[in-house]
């Protein structure tokens, strides 16, 4: 039976990870993720894409007051309460606008030492005000600073498939490079690219599209290296028109929570096919 094996919230866009045995589904995201981000001097989004390092930066939530807790190797820690002080300042997400609260200048010291460039840390105090993209969502989906859609889902056997195309030597390419939200044990090898709607538990999910890969998936999560793998072997067996992809954007129809273990049901398919060789 298709179940939950992991959940997982990013709650610094491109920070390391929280590993999760139950989360909160909002309209936007997991409650937590991906609700601070880093911008460069004209507001634009700071990512591994650029700047890998950010792998390697530690990131837990303060649970009393909503705040986050940064840290790295050889860096002191840094605690950064939720900004009350209603300083807003625009900020871009591909090619999304959206209204954010300034973190302040201790946290833009933190990290702009840490990048050794300057950088502003800024929160989503109102997850309303970023849209889904309306081609693949409906009036009304909101997103977090995600880079498009509430959640990623991927299946333990799609990237077991994955690795049987890629060399040894470049070593078993782990699921953290992909950056899901939860991830699907039980099912066979890309049948997420057919999803059309799903439950998961008792929360219903609509599958907007595949999920397009980048240079991240290239990136050691630990220490921020990169390498070629796994780019090239989606390159040559996982085209979708021009996007190179590996798991499922996820839309809610509705909030509720989701559990590791929990159930994953079909409710519709797609006719949707992605190109494999």
């Amino acid at each position: 039976m298709p179940r939950i094996a992991s959940i997982h919230v990013y709650p610094l866009k491109s920070a390391r990870g929280i590993d999760l045995t139950e989360a909160a589904v909002e309209p936007w995201g997991l409650a937590g993720d991906r609700r601070w981000m880093l911008v460069d001097p004209e507001g634009r989004f700071v990512s591994q894409r650029s700047e890998p390092s950010l792998g390697r930066i530690d990131v837990h939530l303060d649970a009393a007051g909503g705040g986050l807790v940064v840290g790295t190797e050889g860096r002191p820690s840094l605690h950064v309460p939720v900004p009350d002080d209603n300083r807003l300042t625009a900020v871009q997400v591909w090619r999304s606008e959206v209204k954010a609260a300034l973190a302040g200048a201790e946290a833009d010291a933190w990290f702009s030492a840490f990048l050794g460039r300057p950088v502003q840390l800024v929160h989503l105090d109102d997850p309303t005000r970023r849209l889904v993209d309306p081609a693949y969502g409906r009036p009304g989906d909101r997103v977090s600073f995600a880079d498009g859609y509430p959640l990623l889902a991927t299946a333990a056997g799609s990237l077991e498939a994955l690795r049987s195309w890629i060399d040894e030597r470049h070593g078993p390419i782990p699921m953290n490079r992909f950056r899901p939200n939860v991830v699907v044990e039980g099912i066979e090898p890309w049948a997420e690219d057919r999803w059309r709607r799903i439950r998961i538990g008792q929360v219903d999910f609509r599958a907007a599209k595949p999920s397009g890969r980048c240079l991240v998936t290239t990136t050691d999560q630990r220490t921020g290296e990169r390498g070629s793998e796994p780019l090239k072997a989606l390159g040559r067996h996982r085209r979708f028109g021009t996007k190179l992809v590996f798991g499922m954007n996820l839309i809610p129809d509705a909030p509720g929570t989701i559990r590791l273990g929990d159930e994953v049901t079909v409710l519709e398919w797609s006719a949707r096919r992605v190109a494999q060789r």
